[in-house]
């Protein structure tokens, strides 16, 4: 039986061609270019360069070129502060989803009157500065914070338990600074979706969960991606939360490379580790990238 044959493509209309960038538009993206060669290409470039140095007895670099940085990297002892840092912000991104998903969901599904009230809401406690808040959660969370007060009052503890310097403290910590990240992405997702869709999947039989496991999920997932990665990668370099509300009990590794350039006077070694680091970000949206192609 004799079948129909595809077309195998479409002639491009007049001047569609690829045209390669005049003069006007180098000039326009000139400042970007720049921008990047000076902020993003140098600086990771130098790190790099460091990383392959030594340090002399004073803590100054020595441009000997050595691979010791990099052995030392790989000891178990930092093996296990970047695995607890992947972990840490593995499960910062899982609670930020949980709670992040159905509060984008609701606010991308009110009434358009109530979605820019609810976004300022979302973003109040960020028009004040980061240590502020920081540190508000430190006040909360000590011993003689609201926290521990009311529970003793409610009869839960017969005594201030320590909820500061602790892993809760450190996860509850990144979950707070980075939920937004992970609620404006799915939110945009959320506001895009095809109502008629929607209607299609309950018009052949589904029900309300399935829906929105085999329609709303699918629809949404870009902005999931999104929002996972905006938390994950800077949530393994975080130090500032560690360091105020782990006390340095608990590293992660953003703090140990902070150390080693400040009090460690070890540059070259904090390079070495930073030089991984960026490896891993790499690695990591390299992977996302590449799951988000095949699923397309």
């Amino acid at each position: 039986m004799a079948g129909f044959a595809a077309p195998t493509g479409v002639a491009p209309p007049p001047g569609a061609h690829h045209r390669t960038p005049g003069l006007l538009a180098w000039i326009i993206l000139s400042p970007l270019v720049l921008w990047l060669l000076l902020f993003v290409v140098a600086p990771t470039l130098m790190l790099t360069a460091v990383s392959f140095a030594e340090r002399d007895a004073l803590g100054r670099i020595v441009w000997n070129f050595s691979l010791q940085n990099y052995f030392r990297a790989f000891d178990w002892v930092w093996l296990k502060i970047l695995f607890q840092s992947l972990y840490y912000a593995f499960l910062t991104t899982v609670i930020c989803m949980a709670v992040g998903y159905p509060a984008a969901y609701c606010i991308g599904r009110a009434p358009e009157r109530w979605r820019g009230i609810l976004l300022m809401l979302v973003m109040v406690p960020f028009w004040t500065s980061f240590l502020i808040r920081t540190y508000a959660w430190i006040t909360i969370l000590s011993k003689e914070g609201i926290v521990n007060s009311q529970m003793i009052s409610a009869g839960i503890f017969t005594e201030p338990i320590s909820l500061l310097y602790s892993p809760f403290a450190i996860v509850l910590g990144l979950v707070y600074n980075f939920l937004p990240f992970m609620i404006l992405p799915i939110y945009t997702s959320v506001e895009k979706l095809d109502n008629a869709m929607i209607e299609a999947a309950y018009d052949l039989g589904a029900g309300p969960l399935r829906a929105f496991s085999q329609v709303i999920i699918p629809l949404t997932r870009p902005g999931i991606a999104a929002g996972a990665m905006l938390v994950f990668v800077p949530s393994i370099a975080m130090f500032a939360i560690t360091t105020l509300m782990g006390g340095g009990t608990n590293p992660m590794i953003g703090e140990v490379i902070f150390k080693q350039f400040t009090s460690g006077r070890n540059q070259p070694f904090g390079a070495a580790l930073g030089t991984i680091l960026l490896l891993v970000f790499i690695l990591t949206l390299w992977l996302a990238r590449s799951q988000r192609v095949k699923e397309e």
